[in-house]
């Protein structure tokens, strides 16, 4: 293949989520209603650890830092998709495609590291509890989030680098809503069975063992709790909202990069609720599973509260 040939194509078309004037009007509410309400969950959360200093601990900076993440990781595909519902032609440029590529992939990787990271916070927390403070101090907690965010990085990175320089010479339509790298592989103009088995072992063997690691440490903690009866209760209902979360998160992935030949409309369903609703559902998950977060919420909505009572009586 001709190196001209490598960018004939300058722009993709989405085909979107359907036809149908009746579903592009559903999805459209859908869309706008979760995407408000995953940005609003996460965004309280963070405001909420900050503002609270009963909860300036490790494991609820890490809880702030996947907020933060979902926030952007939800922020990456989901306006665009919202805004081409109604669209004809639902275009990306080939460079807004790969930087949706290296974002999302970024992004995942880095929540990756954080979620191995909070398993072996509630690890310490639960097993060594006299020595928590001490191991999971501010400065470890900094390097975790420097790490998972360099990791993420370096991922995306060389997943970028599998599709960069592919040659695009014709095709251009991709079947969802929104550019990843296994629909991207599959336009271009040159045998690419090999870089698809590669993709998978890169991704999809990430995924799969990341999921498998974080279960087995979670079945661990949970066996070792049963052992204890003090503060048992507490520290169930906290693993169990990690691994509601680590099962939601791992679930589309293995799906989209283990499965040999997905079903079209099973895939962008798994898509969508990947890029819309699971970022919704952590923040729920956490806040109604979390009696401190619970608490620390009504609080600082108190104080909130007040403070406009103060100055609604001071304008008056």
């Amino acid at each position: 293949m001709n190196r001209a040939n490598h960018s004939v194509v300058s722009e993709f078309v989405f085909l979107g989520l359907s036809n149908s004037w009746e579903i592009q009007l559903l999805l459209f509410c859908f869309s706008c209603l979760f995407y408000m309400s995953s940005m609003m969950g996460n965004l309280l959360i963070v405001v909420t650890v900050i503002s609270d200093s009963y909860l300036h601990s490790p494991m609820y900076f890490l809880l702030a830092n996947l907020s933060i993440i979902d926030m952007i990781f939800c922020s990456i595909g989901a306006p665009k998709m919202i805004c081409d519902l109604f669209r004809k032609q639902k275009v990306i440029s080939f460079g807004g495609c790969l930087a949706q590529i290296f974002f999302s992939h970024a992004v995942g990787g880095t929540e990756i590291v954080l979620l191995i990271a909070m398993a072996f916070d509630r690890y310490v927390a639960i097993c060594k509890p006299l020595h928590y403070l001490t191991i999971m101090s501010p400065r470890l907690c900094i390097v975790i989030l420097v790490v998972a965010w360099t990791i993420g990085v370096i991922h995306s990175l060389a997943q970028l680098a599998f599709v960069v320089n592919l040659p695009f010479c014709g095709p251009n339509i991709v079947d969802s809503f929104y550019c990843d790298i296994p629909r991207l592989i599959k336009l271009a103009c040159t045998d690419t069975y090999k870089l698809e088995f590669i993709v998978t072992a890169n991704s999809g063997f990430i995924s799969l063992g990341a999921f498998f690691l974080l279960i087995f440490s979670y079945i661990f903690i949970l066996v070792t709790v049963q052992k204890r009866s003090s503060g048992s209760s507490k520290a169930l209902s906290t693993l169990s909202a990690h691994v509601i979360v680590v099962v939601l998160f791992f679930g589309p992935l293995i799906f989209f990069y283990m499965w040999p030949s997905p079903s079209t409309h099973l895939d962008k369903f798994l898509a969508m609720f990947d890029a819309v609703l699971t970022p919704l559902l952590n923040p729920v998950i956490y806040t109604f599973r979390n009696r401190e977060m619970k608490a620390a919420i009504r609080r600082v909505l108190n104080q909130v509260i007040g403070f406009r009572k103060k100055s609604l009586n001071g304008f008056i």
